[in-house]
């Protein structure tokens, strides 16, 4: 049994403010293996991320890492690193002693819906997973969880958890591709996955940002948490066994041909 945290907080243009709304959290989910957060925790997406970008030894990781081992869990958070003329959508995970474990660099880069992240960020190029908290956490980022064969790569370098993190915008329809894309990545790989995204927060941002509803899902696709659109902390449970269950049921990565 591995217990998370769930950290759907609202997110400010401003890292110090935000850094201080993820402590806050982790000391309301202390007691927990691993505490995850969402995409872009350090600033709000917008041009300011290229002047904001940090590396991963900065005040804001630091920070986190400070906090972490203060109270002796493993947490992941979305980070913008520099990168060049660009910079890097990061997914940073670091363990309950403070050490960073892990550097994910968003692949997919949300070029849709009116958006062009590709002029502020460089796409990385490699999946990853992680040892934090006792288990092997494949790292999705937002977009990239309408890609498949993402969660099907970190499937093959041996990942027990999906963890999505998330900007997810509010729009037509966008709730709903939420929700059924993170259900579908959990049931066709039989997978737990943590989805969290960020709490609406439109007291700080008019761009539309936040959807919330961070989730856990189970290997055959059952939301077994829903935190909806209010910022808050859930701890949940990854039942281990549950997952050897649901695959004996549906055994389909078994199956798998190509």
């Amino acid at each position: 049994m591995t217990t998370i945290a769930l950290c759907q907080i609202p997110v400010s243009p401003d890292p110090t403010t935000n850094l201080k709304r993820a402590k806050e959290a982790l000391a309301r989910a202390e007691g927990a293996d691993l505490a995850i957060f969402p995409e872009a925790t350090l600033t709000r997406y917008g041009r300011r991320i290229t002047s904001l970008a940090e590396p991963l030894d900065g005040p804001f990781v630091s920070g986190l890492a400070e906090a972490a081992q203060e109270h002796g869990l493993s947490v992941i958070a979305g980070v913008f690193e520099p990168g060049g003329d660009r910079v890097h959508n990061t997914a940073v995970a670091i363990d309950e002693r403070g050490a960073v474990r892990a550097a994910y660099r968003k692949i997919h880069l949300f070029d849709s819906f009116g958006a062009k992240e590709s002029d502020l960020v460089a796409p990385g190029a490699e999946p990853a997973v992680v040892e934090l908290a006792g288990l092997r956490v494949g790292l999705i980022t937002c977009y990239d969880v309408r890609f498949p064969e993402l969660a099907r790569a970190l499937v093959d370098k041996g990942a027990e958890l999906f963890a999505v993190i998330a900007a997810w915008g509010s729009g037509p329809l966008k709730e709903d591709h939420w929700v059924t894309l993170v259900r579908a990545r959990a049931l066709e790989n039989t997978m737990w996955t943590a989805a969290v995204g960020q709490a609406p927060n439109p007291a700080e941002s008019s761009d539309g940002y936040g959807v919330g509803r961070s989730m856990l899902v189970d290997p055959l696709g059952v939301v077994r948490a829903d935190l909806g659109t209010a910022p808050g902390v859930q701890v949940v449970r990854m039942d281990h066994e549950w997952t050897a269950a649901a695959r004996a049921t549906l055994p389909c990565l078994d199956h798998r041909v190509l």
